[in-house]
């Protein structure tokens, strides 16, 4: 991947719906070449798709939550389970592995504090074998992209 695809990638990051037309004037390239990068990108897998980014308060879902995990124990079959669990959890957006005191960060979006409720005590509690839980509400974003940085 040269300087030329990183261009594209963050075009597309900014405006996933722009035509090869914008696209190859944004990067300054003609429409072929830039088709051709594009397609190459796709399939590599590094532009694995294109999504509408949607407002969760608008969508009826207006509080997130990151839901910091410990397992009691890490064994194979454990944590093939807990991710195999969270995999299935539609109110789980994102699901990290982490180091330090925390196994996992979950990024939950719910409609109300009643629902994050029954999340934990009907998704996350019955998946067992979980140690601690801790939870953060989020009441204020001071920022948020999907546009990676520019890197040499």
């Amino acid at each position: 991947m040269d300087a030329k695809d990183r261009q594209i990638i963050r075009a597309l990051q900014a405006n996933g719906r722009m035509t090869n037309q914008d696209l190859a004037a944004e990067v300054n390239l003609s429409p072929s070449p830039c088709l051709r990068r594009l397609r190459n990108l796709e399939d590599s897998g590094t532009l694995r798709g294109y999504s509408a980014e949607v407002d969760a308060k608008a969508y009826g879902l207006p509080i997130t939550v990151f839901v910091r995990i410990r397992l009691e124990r890490h064994n194979e079959d454990d944590v093939r389970r807990f991710e195999s669990r969270i995999h299935a959890i539609d109110e789980v957006l994102e699901c990290h592995v982490l180091t330090g005191a925390s196994d996992y960060q979950l990024r939950v979006v719910v409609p109300g504090l009643d629902a994050y409720e029954d999340f934990i005590r009907h998704r996350i509690h019955p998946i067992g074998g979980i140690a601690s839980i801790d939870t953060s509400f989020v009441y204020s974003t001071v920022k948020k992209t999907n546009v990676f940085p520019v890197i040499d």
